[in-house]
C-alpha cells in the first residue's frame, strides 16, 4: 500500500518489524516534496519512533488474526488466557500483557491480535466494572466540586473516585485512561 493510504491504528511491516501507526501528519518541506511524518509503535518492544515517508513510497500492511480469549488467572508475571472456541490456553508475560491484570477479573473477554500464531497485541474491553475494596470515608461538609479520593479496587488498581463512593460499591473504570466513569448499574 502507498504511504498516502495509511490510517491510524493500522499495523505495518517495515524492515521486517511490526509497527502500529500511532499518528501521522502530512508535512510540506521547504524545497523538497511533501512527506508523511509518521509516529510508529513497535509491537515487539513497545518503543515509539518517528519515520518520514514520501507519499508515493510503498509500505507493507501487516494483517493480524484477531481471536477472542478469556482471561483465566495470573501466576506471578505470567497470565493465562483461553481461546473461547478451541479452549486452547496461552500464557503471556507482563511485557505482552501490559496493564491488563490491573483491570481484569477472571472470565473477562479480550481480543488478542496474532501475527503468524504469535500474540502481539492484547486489546482490553473499553470499560470494566470493579468492586471497591478500600477507600477512606467521605468527609462531612466537603461539598467542593471535583473532589476525589483514592479507592483500591478488587484487582489492586487504585483509582481516584468521587467522595460518595463507599467500600463494596461496584464502579465502572475506563481501561484506556484508568479513570472512574460512573457507578456500575446492576
Amino acid at each position: 500500500m502507498r504511504a498516502s493510504e495509511m490510517k491510524k491504528g493500522q499495523t505495518v511491516n517495515i524492515d521486517g518489524k511490526l509497527y502500529a501507526i500511532v499518528d501521522y501528519q502530512h508535512v510540506k518541506l521547504g524545497k523538497g516534496g511533501a512527506v508523511y511524518q509518521t509516529k510508529l509503535k513497535g509491537l515487539a518492544d513497545g518503543l515509539t519512533q518517528n519515520i518520514r515517508l514520501r507519499a508515493e513510497e510503498n509500505i507493507e500492511e501487516a494483517y493480524l488474526d484477531k481471536k477472542t480469549y478469556e482471561y483465566l488467572y495470573s501466576a506471578g508475571s505470567e497470565h493465562i488466557l483461553m481461546d473461547t472456541k478451541t479452549y486452547d490456553q496461552i500464557t503471556l508475560n507482563d511485557d505482552a500483557f501490559g496493564d491488563g491484570p490491573k483491570y481484569l477479573k477472571p472470565n473477562t473477554q479480550l481480543t488478542v491480535s496474532m501475527n503468524e500464531g504469535v500474540p502481539v497485541i492484547v486489546t482490553l474491553p473499553n470499560t470494566v466494572d470493579l468492586e471497591v475494596t478500600d477507600t477512606p470515608p467521605d468527609i462531612k461538609g466537603a461539598t467542593a466540586t471535583n473532589q476525589t479520593k483514592p479507592a483500591t479496587m478488587e484487582t489492586g488498581l487504585v483509582v481516584q473516585v468521587p467522595p460518595f463512593i463507599k467500600v463494596g460499591e461496584v464502579v465502572r473504570i475506563d481501561t484506556r485512561t484508568g479513570e472512574y466513569l460512573a457507578r456500575a448499574k446492576d
